[in-house]
């Protein structure tokens, strides 16, 4: 039995046909990222939550007083997106618009402090289906697989 057949989970793949995959970097970063997301939207699901709108209400909490435009170049969504994630926030009242002081003909996005107090509830739900996703891996394993997608996702970034 080769490793491919060997591992759990596996529904009986055939390892000189699907070898490639298994070594395909970018399938297994779409493989991992879908099982993330899945335990993200789980773990978020018992704060009315999905997982974009917990990453703007995670940078709209995080004190950077990001605007909408902000928030779709970080997340690499379309802005129209970026503003029905943030109608829906604000109709819950989790974030508020407010003129940014350095161009008041742009909004930046604020947490309110009923969108911090669930962004930090909805922090240690994540953090918990996070910590289920990557199990496999010990203490210095996350933080060196942590530090390599950093450098793959933000390139230009000295951090």
């Amino acid at each position: 039995m080769s490793s491919v057949e060997s591992r759990p989970g596996n529904p009986g793949w055939r390892s000189d046909a699907d070898a490639d995959l298994f070594d395909d970097p970018s399938f297994l970063l779409a493989r991992v990222n879908a099982l993330s997301l899945a335990a993200g939207s789980a773990a978020l699901s018992e704060h009315r939550l999905r997982v974009r709108s917990y990453s703007v209400l995670a940078l709209a909490a995080s004190g950077r007083q990001p605007t909408q435009r902000e928030l779709a170049e970080f997340l690499r969504l379309d802005p129209s997106q970026v503003v029905a994630l943030v109608d829906d926030l604000q109709s819950r009242s989790l974030v508020t618009r407010l003129p940014d002081p350095n161009d008041r003909r742009v909004n930046v996005v604020l947490a309110t402090d009923e969108g911090r107090a669930l962004h930090a509830r909805a922090a240690v739900s994540v953090a918990a289906a996070q910590a289920e996703v990557l199990g496999g891996l010990g203490a210095a394993e996350r933080r060196q697989l942590t530090a390599l997608l950093r450098k793959l996702a933000f390139p230009d970034s000295a951090a």
